[in-house]
């Protein structure tokens, strides 16, 4: 990976800008998203390197980390030798990061909800809702709704925005790619049940490690664009308690900076699961909905101030 270091100190931040903006403008293609066939070629690849039903857990283990291995490493690769490539580099590097990004498209799809809600409609609610998350969404009601979409917006705002940008500042290309990839294998593979608790174990710790960081840095633009107080009270109290340990610090402090209550029950794939309470003050409502939105907003163009900010007295 070629090192930040190598490039001119505003180079970086300029693209990143320009990639933020391709967003806003077109958001994510239409018909073909390049995440869309990477999740295809993955289904390929699990089909071939899964196994039998009655493998070992630890032949299991090895044959999810191979399938890790041979989706990722040419792809990195390519990534980092096509970035070297003078303009047609810089080009590829913007376009990677466009892909990899989802501001407008979260923006839109909590919009929907919220319009669902406009509109009186709650069963539209729940299935606009339902394309955003992994939970049961059939019986919920209108605080229910709110409190998934806004979960989902501040959860996402991590995973698909601030970590991406996060590792292309650290390592252009090539880092984006890596995140994104193993953060989309995270979601095909990385579940505690009889499938994939062995054979998506690699792909859920790698997003782990990618996202640790990341993480902590989402949580505290959550902080310091909202109730800084509560949201880093919230943070250091409640976190560790969440299941997942870069979800935690990043919704924690979400819902702490909009002085809401979240957690509690959610059904998975028909079983009740009793997660911690996250947050301080009200249940969220639909009006919620919008507030979590701006949250990732400001904190995306705060990370481009910051960034060409700094690249800016870099140079100087």
């Amino acid at each position: 990976m070629q090192p930040v270091e190598s490039f001119n100190h505003l180079e970086v931040p300029l693209m990143i800008l320009v990639a933020v903006l391709l967003d806003h403008l077109l958001g994510e293609p239409r018909r073909f998203h390049p995440l869309v066939g990477f999740g295809s070629l993955a289904r390929r690849i699990e089909k071939l390197f899964y196994g039998p039903a009655d493998a070992a857990s630890a032949a299991r283990y090895l044959r999810g980390i191979a399938s890790v291995c041979v989706l990722l490493i040419p792809l990195v690769a390519l990534a980092a030798v096509l970035q070297q490539l003078a303009i047609f580099g810089t080009l590829f590097s913007i376009l990677l990061l466009y892909f990899a990004i989802a501001p407008r498209s979260l923006r839109e799809h909590a919009g929907r909800v919220t319009n669902a809600f406009s509109a009186g409609n709650l069963p539209d609610a729940r299935r606009q809702v339902g394309m955003m998350v992994s939970r049961d969404t059939s019986q919920l009601d209108e605080e229910a709704v709110a409190r998934a979409t806004v979960e989902s917006v501040l959860e996402n705002g991590n995973d698909a925005i601030f970590a991406a940008l996060f590792w292309f500042v650290l390592a252009g290309a090539p880092g984006v790619l890596l995140y994104r990839l193993s953060n989309t294998l995270d979601a095909m593979w990385g579940y505690r049940n009889e499938r994939y608790n062995y054979f998506g174990w690699a792909a859920a710790r790698l997003d782990d490690v990618l996202n640790f960081i990341p993480a902590r840095l989402t949580a505290l633009t959550y902080a310091l664009l909202g109730n800084t107080r509560i949201a880093l009270l919230c943070w250091r109290q409640q976190a560790h308690a969440w299941d997942s340990p870069n979800a935690g610090p990043v919704m924690a402090s979400g819902a702490g900076s909009l002085t809401l209550t979240l957690g509690g029950a959610a059904n998975y794939h028909g079983m009740s699961e009793a997660r911690p309470v996250l947050g301080a003050g009200s249940a969220p409502q639909a009006s919620d909905i919008a507030r979590a939105i701006t949250l990732v907003q400001r904190g995306v163009w705060l990370w481009v101030a910051v960034l060409l900010l700094t690249g800016v007295l870099l140079n100087a």
